[in-house]
């Protein structure tokens, strides 16, 4: 059996401008650069003019830092999600969904998330209309469908798990992240392929809309991307699918999405 979840056509208006969508994940991608910034040497070696940019950015950082707290000779290095409260005010993960059989679904586990906000990514390998995903897709609930018929497969087990971690680095840049396949994603948004479908008694909170991520995208921050090409050898930009909420949404509520199964 093939399953497919897929947004209807009707569906093709914006809940909020890819702007809104580039700046959330720019904000928060770079707050996990500085939190992260001792294992950035090699990158930023490459890199002088923006190893300027984020010295300056850390100097602001470790001086607020010094302003809330007594002990200031170790940089406090905060988790992911720590990392997504104090950059956009919530934190989601993954837990038992509120719906029976459902099995894993998604909270906001703390903080308030205001309508309209970008709430999660949703990761995997992106294939184009052409590419093989026959075997990936037998009996796989994971398979998303874009409106132009791009697929995205967000399963982390099995084969979809070895194809997606088998996609090349571009030279000494991590052009993605592979760390949605563990128990603790380094981008802490990267949970939305267990968002579970609302149901009767559970409305959708949130809505799928797609990103194409731009040329200019920095290239040190790709490396919290939770998506990826099949092929090597696309000059188009990456697809990314993120779920935006649809009211405001408060700590302990579980996200529910609006797509159809096939």
């Amino acid at each position: 059996m093939v399953t497919l979840r897929y947004v209807p056509e009707s569906s093709q208006d914006k809940i909020i401008a890819d702007e809104d969508v580039f700046e959330t994940l720019l904000k928060t991608f770079k707050a996990l650069f500085i939190n992260d910034f001792s294992r950035q040497a090699d990158i930023l070696a490459l890199l002088p003019e923006v190893r300027c940019q984020y010295l300056e950015l850390l100097t602001v950082e470790q001086k607020r830092s010094k302003v809330n707290s007594c002990n200031h000779q170790d940089q406090h290095v905060f988790s992911p999600e720590e990392v997504l409260f104090n950059t956009l005010g919530f934190t989601v993960s993954r837990d038992r969904s509120s719906l029976v059989s459902a099995g894993t679904g998604v909270f906001v586990t703390k903080g308030f998330v205001p309508k309209g906000t970008v709430v999660s990514m949703y990761p995997g390998t992106v294939y184009r209309k052409h590419e093989p995903i026959f075997f990936q897709s037998l009996g796989n609930p994971f398979i998303f469908r874009c409106i132009d018929g791009v697929l995205i497969d967000g399963n982390d087990k099995g084969l979809s798990r070895s194809v997606y971690s088998r996609r090349d680095q571009l030279g000494p840049f991590q052009m993605s992240d592979e760390s949605w396949l563990t128990a603790t994603p380094q981008n802490p948004l990267a949970v939305g392929q267990y968002v579970n479908n609302c149901s009767r008694e559970k409305a959708a909170n949130v809505c799928y809309q797609e990103f194409d991520v731009p040329g200019h995208f920095p290239v040190e921050l790709k490396q919290y991307l939770p998506n990826i090409f099949y092929s090597h050898d696309v000059e188009s930009h990456l697809r990314c699918v993120v779920l935006v909420t649809l009211r405001d949404i408060k700590q302990g509520e579980e996200l529910f999405s609006n797509y159809y199964t096939v």
